[in-house]
């Protein structure tokens, strides 16, 4: 989430020129580029949740990259809100 807000603010000030760009720099593909980039897609308290999640130190994070990929995915901000609670 950190990686897609920084690289938001990279593009929008011009330090890199595009997506691809940073893509290329960051050595990972178009598409991981989009998928890290979709994460911006998050309702902003579901974002601002996830950038302050306590560390998991035991067991399985409740919370992953697919999970939230998958919130990204839904237009609605409500509807996200309604499948994050259900994640806890």
């Amino acid at each position: 989430m950190a990686l897609a807000l920084k690289f938001e603010k990279l593009v929008q000030y011009g330090e890199m020129e595009n997506y691809e760009d940073l893509a290329s720099l960051g050595g990972v593909t178009r598409g991981r580029m989009s998928q890290i980039m979709s994460l911006l897609n998050l309702a902003p308290d579901i974002i601002e949740e996830v950038l302050f999640l306590s560390l998991t130190t035991k067991g399985r994070d409740p919370v992953n990259t697919d999970k939230l990929l998958k919130l990204s995915l839904t237009p609605d901000w409500e509807e996200q809100r309604e499948m994050w609670r259900e994640l806890w």
